[in-house]
This record gives structure tokens, sequence and C-alpha cells, in this order.
């Protein structure tokens, strides 16, 4: 008999017919008469109810039918008598196909995070994470639809590169030398010509600088893929690897970029209100009451479109009405996430696009406003999150790049072949970035980044 999945069987209507279904106990409770059993595949965060007349069964194959065994049954589909559901199974066979064992670690019971992400191989069985990995990935499914719809190519960018985006920052180095009998230079530093590519190599912290390449062939493409950064941050925003995803657009201005940057951060919020009815609702009741409101209201509204220093002037206003914060305020710092959050929590009450920032607190390649002061910068800032999406226009011009990376002292050298397509057939572009995680942090009503990714890599910890 095939299987059938407990999505399908909750819609099923045909009562009486034999079916099959696979997958791991909930929960078992009953008399000795009669057993219920709350079977879940994972298709759907709600379980398929198992009536199994004990008198019919082996007692010692029951015996094995605890909290997280995986079983199989076969049965006959009825109407449900109970209200939760509308269809059971009654039971005419069942065979264990793995059992769980008495050290099983997840229970009938409230398990905190931090409990959970010690059991990290199995956490994805519970109804929390169960719904969060049905969101992730129905987030990445109305991302690549988003970009396909709109004309966008996905482009595959390096994981090993030779250069950090940022021009600065803290990145893991990718080796093949022997650590314990390092080549050395005359200088006395390692000789990295004798290594797998000849040069130093690193984890890439962000495909922009290749998705840019891409634009200027294709006229608009989108990376989706794994960046790493090796900061020592252990806070409830940061991953050692995490998932970005950088649309790259040619021709585009700022103005465009912030249309493109609102149309497609509300498409996923639209796509997961549409698509993850069950799980959202789980997750409103259990995690955050007021998750599909505030879902709802970023789709509804439209979203504010500030200059940092009139932000700047806000928040000087709010500290003399009173209003405390952890962190200074001025003009030319870059704002904390609570700076962030109040702009957009309590006085705007909606999404926030703000631009125009000052240059010394923003990336090389940010094209310079005509007041040689600030750039063309664009923060994506939402409820509960703080900054969701940073983007920019792109300096096209090679001369004004070079100056803006010999002011800041960056190596040139290492982006020769970036530069050199502001020699050859440049054009105004622009793009953004969204941290995925970020965006199934807002989502789902998590609190903490390393509980929206299966396996969170931090600080002293890449277990699982």
């Amino acid at each position: 008999m095939k299987r059938t999945k407990v999505i399908d069987l909750l819609k099923a209507t045909e009562f009486g017919k034999n079916v099959e279904v696979k997958g791991w106990v909930r929960t078992k409770r009953g008399s000795k008469a009669v057993n219920f059993i709350a079977l879940n595949d994972g298709s759907t965060i709600k379980n398929v109810q198992i009536v199994v007349d004990v008198a019919n069964f082996d007692e010692n194959v029951l015996k094995q039918v605890t909290t997280g065994a995986c079983i199989a049954v076969e049965g006959v589909l009825k109407e449900s008598q109970g209200s939760e559901q509308s269809v059971e199974i009654q039971c005419v066979k069942i065979e264990v196909l793995g059992p769980a064992g008495d050290d099983y670690p997840l229970q009938k019971k409230g398990h905190t995070m931090e409990f959970l992400r010690e059991h990290a191989n199995i956490r994805m069985r519970t109804n929390t994470f169960g719904a969060v990995m049905r969101i992730r990935h129905n987030m990445a499914m109305a991302i690549h639809t988003f970009f396909h719809e709109n004309g966008f190519f996905y482009l595959n960018t390096p994981i090993i590169t030779a250069s950090d985006a940022e021009g600065a920052g803290q990145m893991f180095q990718v080796t093949t030398l022997d650590l314990n009998n390092l080549p050395k230079n005359e200088d006395g530093k390692p000789d990295y010509s004798q290594d797998f590519f000849g040069s130093q190599t690193n984890l890439t912290v962000s495909g922009q600088l290749e998705g840019e390449l891409g634009a200027t062939a294709l006229g608009a493409i989108y990376t989706f893929g794994p960046t790493f950064r090796a900061e020592n941050s252990n806070t409830p925003r940061h991953l050692a690897e995490f998932w970005m995803v950088e649309p790259e657009i040619a021709f585009y201005d700022l103005n465009d970029l912030m249309d493109l940057e609102e149309k497609f951060i509300k498409y996923c919020v639209r796509w997961a209100l549409d698509n993850c009815k069950d799980d959202l609702e789980f997750l409103n009741k259990m995690i955050d009451k007021t998750l599909i409101e505030r879902l709802n209201h970023v789709v509804n509204e439209s979203f504010v479109r500030l200059p940092y220093t009139e932000g700047i002037k806000i928040l000087e206003e709010a500290i003399k009405n009173g209003k405390k914060f952890e962190f200074p305020i001025s003009w030319g710092v870059d704002l904390a996430s609570e700076h962030e959050r109040y702009l957009v929590e309590e006085h705007f009450k909606k999404p926030v696009i703000m631009i125009d920032y000052p240059k010394e607190i923003k990336a090389f390649y940010m094209k310079m406003n005509a007041d040689n002061k600030t750039v063309q910068g664009t923060d994506v800032l939402f409820p509960a999150i703080g900054e969701i999406i940073g983007g920019s226009v792109r300096e096209e011009s090679y001369q004004k790049l070079e100056n803006r990376i010999n002011e800041l002292n960056i190596n040139i050298d290492s982006y020769n072949w970036y530069m050199e397509t502001r020699k050859w057939g440049s054009c105004p572009h622009a793009g953004f970035g969204l941290g995925f995680e970020r965006l199934i942090l807002f989502v789902t009503g998590m609190q903490n980044i390393r509980d929206v990714i299966p396996f969170p890599r931090t600080p002293k910890n890449a277990a699982f």
C-alpha cells in the first residue's frame, strides 16, 4: 500500500478507505481497551489520530509505541468524532520502524530554547521548530519565485574568495597548507604561493561584488547562498554561517531600488500569510501573540522613506522629550537597533527605508551624493528586528571609486577585477542584501537567530 502524507489525510473525505501513514509518535494515551496515538510526519503541524483496539495487537509491540518512536500504520479512514480533527484512522496493522527508548529527550512538556539547541539533531520534530522550518522553506520559494517572475537571473557566486566585499571584517581562512609545518617566505610570513589557490583565500562574506559583474552582463541577477563572518558575536542577531539574498540590477537609481526593496519584502510576507496559515497561527498562539497582526501591518502599509539626517533629528527630539536610549545619538553615528526600532515602532509605526547615510559609516562601493558627505545607501528597518535589508546605488565611476578606495587605505590590487568593470562599459546600477535568517525571525516571531536555522554556527559551537 502506498503511504499517504498526514497533510493529505487530514483533507481526505473517502471514509472507509484503507490507508497507510508513517511518522513519529507525538503522544499516546488511552486505557487498557483502546489507545489513541497522535502521529506526525512533518508535512503539517497537525497530527492525525490513530485509534488502536488494544485487544487486536501484540502487547510487546504496543509497548514500543512511545513518544518519539517511528511507526507505520495501516488502517481505515474514519470521520472523527472529536472537535480538533475531521478524520482519524482505525488501526488494522502497526509496525514499529524505530523505537525511541526511555532516554528520548522530547517529552510532552515545555522545553526551553536553550535545551532544544543542545538537541538540534531532533529539535525539528517539535511543533515550534517544525513550523519554523516549513516557513523557512516557503520563504526560500517566495524569494526564487519573486525574482523569476520579475525577470531576474539566479547567479551562483563563489563561496571561496580572495576579497572582502566590505573592505573590512573578520573572515574564515581557507587553506590546504600544513598548519604544523607552514612554508614561509623571505619575510617569515606564510608562503601562500604554495597554497591550493596560490594566494590567501577565505570564505565569502557576500556575493555582492561578483553579483555586480552579473548585473552588468545580464541586467538583473540575484544571489542566494551561504555567507560567513568570523566575528566573536554571541548575540541573538548574529551567526557565523548564514544565508544572504543579494539582487543587483543595472540602470537602477535610488528610487528604483527603494521600490524594489518594498515590493520584494511585501511579497515574501504576503507569501507567508497565504501559504503558512497553520504554522503562523501556532506561532502566533505560542511564541508571539502579535505576529499575524504585525505581518499584515507590513503588507498593508507604505514604507516611510527617511533621510538619515532627518532621522537623527527625530531621535534627538525624542531624547529631549524624555526618551532613554542605551547608546548615544548624534549625526555621523551608525544607528543601533534600539534607534531603528524607535523610528519604526514608536514614531512612524510602520516600516522605514532610511537613506543618505554619512559616507564614514558605509562601504566604499556606495555612490556619493552631491554634498560629498553622504552616500546613496538604503536600510530597510522593520518592527521587532531593526535593519532587515541593507543596500545602495553602487558607484559606477572608475575615478570616484578609486579615490574612495585610496581614501580608506584599502588594498586596491585585490579589487582589480572589480575595478575593470568601471572601465569596460560601466553603467549605473544598484542592489541590496537581505539576511535570510532575519527575514525568518520577523516572519516567525522567534527571538533568537539561532532558532531559525537548522544547525546554528556560533563562536565555540559547530556541533551537529
